[in-house]
């Protein structure tokens, strides 16, 4: 059921399909995923924000509604005669010396209770405007539900769309699916490759692998620069170690080749012909010449 879910999200985004492995040896290409527990996390992030986001609405409507209540009941109040304000003010109100406790310290006076300030707002508010933001709070509470859907469908793509693909000569890496960022990097111009772990991932069992390339000496392996085209990160795997060991082999074998770069085809600068060349072709020359010749002399 989730896939066909996931396969419409993705064709609505214009996310492009699984990335094609770089250049490479058949039978190289290696592919990394971000770990489960990376997902776990982001997850649990994004539960708490929904959870948050539900209480202030819950509360929100809670609030409103008492209001109301009692708006209505200060309108029964005014129709049976009765004062129509019925928060005791400042001066009528007489003032009672504190009680003792048992130490004999006098004790403190009890904060304004909520019905106090709800009374306030709801002497003050007309009753078609409880109407206006009971309306107002039911829609927020079911966008609430569409935008949950949403953003949970938002966390889970990106951990799924998170590619790191290794051959034999370079390694691709693609992650984002509002923006897309797919980065090929040669092992031609590989210079330093490394791992990093904070607090929080070590309790998580995750690492990021850094590869740099030549150009990229200024930056440093804990500073965020994912957009920098000379480094490359490979973001919270589990098997960090595994992958540094394995480009940092397979980049030896490559420079022990002696391979270049595959993308890059340069032409040889055209040389001068060696002169037993140079003759060769002065007498092919001379004989075509002299057939040529006998052909229009008969």
């Amino acid at each position: 059921m989730l896939d066909p879910l996931r396969t419409r999200l993705l064709g609505w985004l214009r996310v492009p399909a699984q990335p094609q492995p770089p250049a490479g040896a058949p039978g190289s290409t290696r592919i990394f995923r971000a770990g489960h527990r990376f997902y776990q996390l982001r997850l649990a992030g994004w539960t708490v924000a929904q959870l948050a986001t539900l209480a202030g609405i819950l509360f929100s409507l809670w609030f409103f509604h008492r209001a109301e209540q009692l708006a209505q009941e200060i309108s029964s109040a005014a129709n049976r005669g009765a004062p129509a304000t019925l928060t005791p003010s400042p001066e009528n109100t007489p003032k009672i010396a504190p009680e003792k406790s048992s130490s004999g310290k006098p004790r403190r006076e009890p904060k304004v209770s909520v019905d106090l300030a709800l009374r306030n707002i709801a002497e003050r508010t007309p009753w078609w405007m409880f109407r206006v933001i009971t309306v107002i709070e039911i829609i927020a509470l079911s966008g609430f539900f569409f935008v949950a859907l949403i953003t949970y469908a938002a966390v889970r793509l990106d951990y799924e769309q998170r590619w790191y693909i290794v051959t034999d000569r370079s390694l691709r890496l693609r992650s984002g699916i509002w923006q897309v960022q797919e980065l090929t990097m040669s092992f031609a111009n590989l210079q330093q490759v490394t791992v990093t772990q904070g607090p929080l991932q070590r309790l998580l069992g995750l690492a990021n692998v850094h590869v740099q390339t030549a150009g990229g000496g200024g930056h440093q392996p804990n500073e965020e620069n994912h957009d920098s085209l000379h480094t490359a990160e490979f973001h919270c795997v589990e098997n960090a170690p595994e992958i540094r060991d394995l480009i940092l082999d397979r980049l030896r074998l490559f420079r022990a080749s002696g391979l270049g770069d595959p993308d890059d085809h340069t032409v040889a600068p055209p040389t001068a012909l060696a002169p037993t060349t140079a003759i060769a072709a002065a007498r092919e020359l001379l004989q075509e010449a002299s057939a040529l010749r006998r052909t229009f002399t008969g």
